[in-house]
């Protein structure tokens, strides 16, 4: 008997804690629509890489793919859903050199992908690998920086460039 008891006060603890797991964020959901929508220019858009992307392995000009991290939401519709894919270009690079100078590069955000409508984005986001201070100090022709590292999960920003109705 006292088991049954516990186990009604713990299902009704738990419909309490997820009732108030839904209600987190304090508006109605996003829905999602078959009408046109617009996406506005200067939208930002949070995204990760698909892949590492390394300046001692990339090139200028290489193209790299993206996934969006977070719905984008317009007039409380789902305009870019979460997973949409994204496309980035290496527009500059530097690889490490002595005196523990580290490995740099650009990339400039192309375009993203959403149900086959292609939306221009615009921004860059600068990659910098960790120096080593020991080297530069000396002098050092022995000692190098690190090169830039950008992994899958480490989020960056870019900006939807003009309106663009989806």
């Amino acid at each position: 008997m006292n088991s049954f008891i516990r186990v009604g006060v713990a299902a009704a603890a738990l419909c309490v804690a997820t009732a108030g797991v839904a209600q987190v964020g304090g508006g109605a959901p996003a829905m999602t629509s078959t009408a046109p929508v617009t996406v506005r220019a200067g939208t930002m858009v949070a995204m990760t890489p698909m892949a590492e992307i390394a300046s001692s392995k990339v090139k200028v000009g290489d193209s790299f793919e993206f996934t969006v991290v977070n719905d984008v939401i317009e007039n409380g519709v789902v305009a870019v859903p979460r997973g949409s894919k994204a496309l980035g270009t290496i527009k500059w690079k530097t690889g490490k050199a002595i005196g523990g100078k580290s490995g740099k590069f650009e990339i400039a955000f192309k375009q993203l992908n959403v149900n086959g409508k292609v939306i221009p984005l615009s921004g860059i986001h600068r990659q910098e690998g960790k120096g080593n201070t020991v080297g530069a100090l000396f002098g050092s022709m022995w000692i190098s920086g690190r090169s830039a590292i950008m992994t899958p999960g480490q989020v960056v920003n870019a900006m939807v460039a003009e309106n663009t109705v989806i």
